[in-house]
């Protein structure tokens, strides 16, 4: 008997050994060539770097694969124990293999041996994972066996949860869907953590077989599934008898994915993409899964894209008709011939493209693209005066035919409903029937030759609020509010008079307008700057030279504080890091950006502090980490999660002071008398507070306005890409202002009429406007002007006269700036 016990035992000791040297022998055939499992430590799926608008709409998306990650840190406990009951609900508790699943899963399937009954698995997550990585789907015992063995692997290298991370990322649930956010979103239109504990248990039934458990297609095995998940919750404590009711009774219903709201700025998200790139490189902005908020605000926006498009139209339709977009072979059917033509790049949505059938003198008949007819009547060709160099126009139009011939090609936009005579429909009063055209009515339009930029930012932070880079994206990539480096002119003066203020000049100080001649050296002419009148108007104050634009006062106020400090000065607000200490630098020959010529403009009404413009206010990475933030400004307080009814917190201001803000509001008084009794009228119709100056440089070949209210500081420029001159007449005030002007009205719609901050250190004197004298009670033409404590004029001061200089300045630009011939000068 003891001899047959040990037989057995002897025999039992040799099948362990046989047993464990198969398993070492099965570990060391099939381990020998498995993938590398350490490569998931460096896994990073590639996923897309969204930008998002300041009201948190879709601005872009930069992507190589389209692929939402959700870092395990953030993902809903809801999800994770769903997914956890449906698939692995020992997960955080097994080496890699469920041996009690295993167990379980055998002998169920020996009890259903003969049923037909699918085999049930025992496969947990860290397996899924092995699999889905590493291996194929081939369904072999080798790959079995090889997946054990990875299971094994992984759980020694890695932690539980950057396992269920993984899986949560990359497991397919089916409509395209790769991960759980994903999922979520095609079939709920949900982020996670809206989802319901219903819907987080459809989506944990999905891993088995997607395809068999489809909401419409499969709803009864779909609805079954998501049940059996739930009542899984409540076996492994994650529902309450009382929520598992509530989920069951909770309908089972797709819902179809909305189109994402874009917001559309096309140049304004490549200025963003082109940061990103240069401060994170192509792989991170393409693969890294930035998520980035931005500083645009979509109102903004779309207003500034319409009001620079109407300006750049209202330019446009003053200097002519250049002719159709193209001409048709002489053919009856016009309408095939037609279909022929593209559409010019960059023409407006609502505008179509038109071929002309027919003119007589009261208009044209026209067939569309589309297939419609309409006409063009003659009062909507009367703008269509031929175009002529130098933006010269031809005679005034008596006859349709004497601008469209039968075979053009044009571009038209429908009237019909508009006013026929709009001035007398704007005069018009209440109650009183105004004439409109009629239905098939088409006006003729022209797409700009011209181009420009408008950008809004915000003064005290320095943050872009809106950016319009030219007509149209779809024309140019071309982003002439930032990459367009074009001399300011007339505009570049505020800052010559800050330096002079700084000097210790007023508001008040008379400065001689009179001829002003300066020997450029041997062989070179004089150089002789002019008014834009042509005229002298003698001792004048320092105010009336900024409202007026006179370039003489200004030039003399240069030379009697120095080129290096007004170059010091224009270096202090950015707007141009070097400039040559010249004379002509004053009138605004030097060369910068509009983006940094309006960031100078906001720290005037900001109080002379430094601001950085930015489109960008916030970079997260793909882990929810903040890897960048415009607002640097320290603020332990303001974390969330540590308020508890404390005061609130104050957050220091760190912005470089770079001009005294008493100075700085007197220049931000100048540039609001521009507004209301100078070069910058046109926008006083706006009826609300607001600064600026307008620009011109020689020969009208760049426009400005540059300008601002309390709280919102914007910047046009207007010129042609290759400068040649806007034509006779054109200057700041008729070109960019009125785009300012229809700008700064939309943007404060609304809003109250905020008035100028007026800072501590200033007096506000009642003073005669002709001569900067303090005024009696009874004179006239009065205004309040700013002053310093100690400078109130007492009426015995000079006039600054300066003198003429032999030294060699370049030839000068700006309003009113000379060329080098001397021969007249700009407004």
């Amino acid at each position: 008997m003891l001899k047959t016990i040990a037989t057995l035992f002897s025999l039992l000791i040799l099948l362990v050994i046989a047993g464990a040297g198969g398993v070492l022998w099965v570990f060391y055939e099939f381990g020998r060539d498995l993938p590398d499992y350490r490569q998931l430590a460096d896994h990073d799926p590639p996923v897309m770097t969204r930008v998002h608008a300041g009201d948190g709409r879709l601005l872009a998306e930069y992507a190589t694969e389209k692929r939402v990650f959700v870092p395990i840190q953030v993902m809903p406990r809801t999800v994770k124990q769903a997914l956890l009951s449906a698939e692995d609900k020992n997960f955080y508790n097994h080496p890699g293999l469920d041996f009690r699943g295993i167990t379980r899963a055998i002998l169920t399937n020996l009890k259903n041996i003969g049923s037909g009954r699918r085999l049930v698995g025992a496969s947990t997550i860290t397996q899924q994972v092995a699999k889905n990585f590493l291996l194929t789907s081939e369904v072999s015992w080798e790959r079995k066996v090889k997946e054990a063995i990875l299971a094994f692997r992984i759980e020694r290298a890695f932690s539980k949860d950057r396992i269920l991370e993984l899986y949560l990322n990359e497991i397919y649930l089916g409509l395209g869907s790769y991960g759980v956010a994903a999922a979520a979103l095609n079939y709920f239109d949900k982020s996670l953590d809206e989802l319901t504990t219903a819907e987080a248990a459809y989506l944990a039934a999905l891993p088995k077989a997607p395809n068999n458990y489809h909401p419409v297609k499969k709803f009864a095995a779909a609805k079954a599934r998501r049940d059996w998940v739930i009542g899984r919750m409540v076996d492994d404590g994650h529902l309450s008898p009382a929520e598992a009711r509530l989920a069951w009774a909770e309908p089972l219903a797709l819902r179809k994915r909305q189109a994402t709201q874009f917001v559309r700025a096309d140049v304004f998200a490549e200025e963003v993409r082109r940061e990103l790139m240069e401060r994170f490189g192509e792989n991170t902005l393409y693969k890294g899964g930035l998520s980035v908020r931005t500083t645009l605000d979509p109102k903004l926006q779309e207003i500034a894209v319409k009001t620079l498009r109407e300006g750049l139209i209202a330019y446009d339709r003053r200097h002519g008709w250049r002719g159709p977009v193209a001409v048709l072979k002489p053919v009856g059917n016009w309408l095939a011939g037609l279909h022929e033509v593209a559409p010019p790049k960059g023409a407006p949505e609502t505008w179509q493209v038109a071929a002309v059938t027919a003119v007589d003198a009261k208009g044209a008949d026209i067939v569309l693209q589309g297939g419609g007819r309409g006409w063009i009547p003659l009062p909507q060709l009367r703008w269509a005066r031929a175009w002529k160099e130098d933006q010269k126009r031809g005679p005034r139009i008596k006859a349709a035919t004497e601008v469209l011939k039968p075979g053009e090609v044009v571009l038209v936009e429908t009237v019909a409903g508009q006013a026929v005579d709009e001035k007398a429909a704007e005069g018009a009063k209440d109650g009183k029937t105004v004439e409109t055209w009629p239905e098939g009515a088409f006006g003729l339009r022209q797409i700009p030759d011209i181009d420009g930029a408008l950008v809004a930012l915000d003064p005290h932070t320095g943050r872009v609020l809106a950016m319009a880079g030219g007509w149209a994206y779809e024309r140019s990539q071309f982003n002439r509010a930032v990459q367009a480096e074009r001399q300011p002119g007339s505009a570049f003066k505020p800052f010559v008079y800050l330096s002079a203020l700084e000097a210790g000049y007023t508001p008040a100080t008379l400065i001689l307008d009179a001829p002003f001649v300066v020997d450029q050296g041997p062989g070179l002419p004089k150089w002789r700057p002019a008014n834009y009148t042509k005229k002298f108007y003698g001792p004048s104050t320092m105010r009336l030279g900024v409202e007026k634009s006179r370039n003489l006062m200004t030039v003399r106020l240069a030379q009697a504080v120095g080129m290096e400090k007004v170059a010091e000065v224009a270096r202090r607000f950015g707007v141009v890091d070097y400039m040559a200490p010249t004379l002509a630098m004053s009138l605004g020959a030097a060369e910068t950006t509009l983006l940094k010529l309006t960031a100078g403009y906001a720290m005037f009404v900001n109080g002379g502090k430094s601001i950085t413009p930015s489109v960008i206010d916030r970079i997260q990475d793909k882990q929810g980490r903040t890897v960048f933030r415009h607002d640097t400004r320290p603020c332990p307080g303001c974390l969330p999660g540590t308020w508890r009814h404390q005061t609130v917190p104050e957050i220091p201001d760190v912005r470089e002071q770079v001009a005294d803000p008493a100075n700085a509001y007197q220049v931000v008084s100048m540039l609001q008398g521009v507004v209301q009794r100078g070069t910058g009228r046109r926008v006083r119709a706006v009826g609300k507070p607001l600064a600026g100056k307008t620009g011109t440089t020689n020969e009208s070949q760049d426009t400005w306005f540059i300008g601002f209210a309390p709280d919102l500081a914007a910047g046009i420029f207007v010129g042609f890409d290759e400068p040649r001159t806007l034509g006779r007449r054109e200057t700041g005030s008729s070109v960019p202002a009125p785009i300012f002007r229809d700008f700064m009205k939309a943007a404060l719609s609304g809003k109250p009429a905020t008035p100028f901050r007026v800072p501590r250190g200033i007096r506000l004197v009642r003073v005669k406007a002709s001569n900067g004298r303090p005024a009696l009670p009874a004179d006239r033409n009065v205004i309040l002007e700013a002053f310093l404590p100690g400078t109130v004029p007492t009426g015995k001061e000079e006039v600054l006269e300066g003198r003429s200089w032999t030294a060699g300045y370049n030839r000068g630009s700006g309003e009113g700036a000379a060329p080098s011939t001397g021969t007249g000068g700009l407004y």
